[in-house]
């Protein structure tokens, strides 16, 4: 049997589909897609805040260079 291959936005979308479907607690979900409980709440206020595009990665490029030299 071969393994199944799912891409992070597709995994993203179903535990916000799971959550919002109210049958299981949180903690269940978070467990179940082996996520930390910071992680779930986190893509749930994204969701709420902006909906499913808003579920995407965002850049973890520094917003300053405080140290920077300028030419």
């Amino acid at each position: 049997m071969p393994w199944t291959q799912t891409c992070v936005m597709d995994e993203r979308v179903k535990f916000i589909i799971d959550v919002l479907d109210g049958t299981y607690s949180m903690v269940e979900l978070c467990d179940y897609y082996r996520i930390s409980r910071k992680t779930g709440y986190k893509w749930l206020q994204r969701y709420r805040q902006g909906g499913m595009e808003a579920l995407q990665d965002r850049s973890r490029a520094p917003l300053s260079h405080p140290h920077e030299i300028s030419h």
